[in-house]
């Protein structure tokens, strides 16, 4: 009898865990894609050195193809805490990336170039100039949906257009060329492998785990969340904070953009960046974001960006074709929404 209710009183815990606590029900589900991958990777290697090295590569590879995603996924961390939503990242970050190249591009009509400005120090001054104009442009962002009292579903589906097709204007003729050293910025090998962009990633997200925990600003955003006459009651300046919100998510982009330039050595204008508000979207709420606002994490995010990415590398593994992978990340963002209204419940 005593080992029946202690049976019953565990699986009760796991069950309450599973409900009130999203890191914990996200992680299992983590757990189980990781298990799936494994036995998908499969076995048949000659030795267990062989196969932890090709386990071990696959995950770098996992890791390093979603390190610019997964950035901008914690950028959307706060903006959906606070209430809103961003559709214009990947347009956000193709007029930075244009702005970036442009700067550095080692040709005739490189802008440093032309006043004799090269190599690191023109690395460092394109890099800022880039923050620079992602918070700008995470600004305006922010003035619609504060003081213009635009729906963050309009204001930013109004920037995502007009970013990119000015940008498409304003750079039909250019052709920049990415000199080799900008490269290093991705591309410096640590032990053999390709890691910065993991590093930076996860760097960024220590940062950001600290600021929405410790800070006067991390508070504010959710509290902004939760209720914004509340909140404003209170003291908080909401406009600031939603502008703040969004400007941080402009920088975070701008540093997307510098990665995928460093990685690829260019960018393409039309199709840069398109999916990113999903897939960003898409982990925020796996992670266990509240899409109503007032509740999340930033570690909720990261493996709810590593759920996808996993489950990317799984498909592809088992031979899935690339368009039906769509499907199946719809699915777990429908189940996930389902599971949180239920919570709510």
């Amino acid at each position: 009898m005593v080992t029946s209710m202690k049976k019953k009183n565990f699986f009760q815990f796991l069950a309450d865990c599973w409900k009130n606590k999203p890191l914990f029900s996200t992680g299992c589900a983590l757990l189980v894609m990781i298990v799936l991958q494994t036995l998908a990777l499969g076995f048949d290697y000659p030795t267990l050195g062989d196969w932890f090295t090709a386990w071990g590569r696959n995950w770098i590879n996992i890791l390093r193809n979603n390190a610019g995603v997964g950035i901008v996924a914690l950028g959307m961390t706060f903006v959906i805490i606070s209430g809103g939503i961003d559709l214009a990242v990947g347009s956000t970050m193709v007029t930075i990336g244009a702005v970036v190249m442009a700067m550095i591009d080692s040709g005739a009509n490189g802008w440093l170039q032309t006043i004799g400005i090269t190599g690191v120090p023109a690395y460092a001054i394109a890099i800022v100039a880039g923050l620079i104009v992602g918070m700008l442009l995470g600004e305006c962002t922010g003035l619609l949906v504060s003081k213009g009292k635009l729906p963050p579903f309009i204001a930013t589906l109004g920037m995502m257009k007009i970013c990119r097709s000015v940008t498409q204007q304003m750079t039909i003729q250019s052709n920049p060329t990415v000199p080799k050293g900008f490269l290093a910025i991705t591309g410096t090998r640590i032990g053999g492998e390709l890691i910065l962009p993991i590093i930076y990633w996860l760097v960024i997200a220590v940062l950001l785990y600290i600021v929405s925990k410790h800070t006067a600003f991390g508070r504010q955003v959710f509290a902004v969340g939760s209720n914004e006459r509340t909140s404003r009651l209170s003291g908080v300046n909401v406009n600031k904070v939603k502008r703040r919100v969004y400007a941080l998510m402009g920088m975070l982009v701008a540093v997307t953009a510098v990665i995928q330039i460093s990685r690829i050595g260019s960018m393409d204008y039309a199709n840069a960046g398109s999916g990113y508000e999903m897939d960003a979207i898409a982990a925020v709420i796996i992670g266990g974001t509240s899409m109503s606002g007032g509740k999340g994490s930033v570690v909720g995010t990261v493996l709810g960006m590593l759920i996808l990415a996993v489950m990317n590398n799984l498909l592809n593994l088992i031979g899935v074709p690339p368009f039906l992978r769509e499907a199946f990340k719809g699915v777990i963002v429908i189940a996930a929404v389902m599971l949180q209204k239920k919570e709510n419940n």
